[in-house]
């Protein structure tokens, strides 16, 4: 499957743009469980159950708590799409990226 790569210049831009594209979940990680919650369906799944369709990195100019990736994710098994956003750099989490890393790539 080719994946057309879309620019978006903010965290916001990139969200909107996904959710027209089929993203609508807002997925949070609950690394304690090891789970990826979608808290619209009350369901915590295994982040093996998921791909990464896309990622998008954005560096913050002047302040390091504006730096965030959006990765846009999506589980056949389970019919849903939708986005992680994270940290990184200054503001990262270990426990979310250990999560993220085990996520098969799709790109």
């Amino acid at each position: 499957m080719l994946v057309q790569r879309h620019d978006y210049e903010t965290v916001s831009q990139a969200m909107n743009g996904l959710a027209t594209r089929g993203y609508t979940t807002d997925f949070k990680l609950e690394p304690e469980k090891d789970k990826i919650v979608d808290p619209q369906r009350s369901l915590e799944l295994s982040p093996d159950d998921f791909e990464i369709d896309e990622i998008y990195r954005f560096e913050g100019m002047t302040d390091p708590g504006d730096e965030m990736i959006v990765y846009a994710i999506s589980s056949h098994n389970h019919k849903v799409k939708g986005i992680l956003v994270n940290a990184f750099g200054t503001y990262s989490d270990s426990n979310t990226y250990d999560i993220v890393k085990r996520l098969h790539k799709h790109l």
